[in-house]
């Protein structure tokens, strides 16, 4: 049997989970460019999620505590960015409020004049 190109035993695999991830990926390291603002998630995620899991084991306030430490540092990453908050910006953009995604800096704008060739 000879396989040509574009059949189907020659066909990537699809992957919708990883495909997803990998989008996830992408587009979260595209709304956290800043050095700044990239390293404080690694240390505000975290913080939060340890918040919910010590808010079953502990006092409750631990818990509150170590979300609301979580979230103020990524909050602080964002402000340092020029974006929202993922979050927050979803919550804008379901109500139909103005919300910056990607912080302008980063955005790529169409400012170079162009050059015509009249000649």
């Amino acid at each position: 049997m000879e396989m040509t190109i574009g059949s189907p035993s020659t066909k990537r695999p699809r992957r919708p989970i990883l495909n997803f991830i990998r989008r996830a990926l992408r587009n979260w390291r595209e709304r956290h460019r800043h050095p700044f603002n990239f390293y404080i998630h690694l240390l505000g995620i975290p913080c939060a999620v340890l918040g919910v899991v010590l808010f079953f084991l502990l006092p409750w306030y631990w818990g509150v505590a170590a979300i609301v430490l979580g979230y103020a540092l990524q909050y602080a990453g964002h402000a340092v960015e020029g974006n929202d908050v993922g979050e927050w910006a979803a919550v804008k953009r379901m109500l139909g409020l103005p919300f910056v995604g990607i912080a302008p800096r980063w955005q790529e704008t169409d400012a170079a004049p162009h050059v015509s060739a009249r000649t």
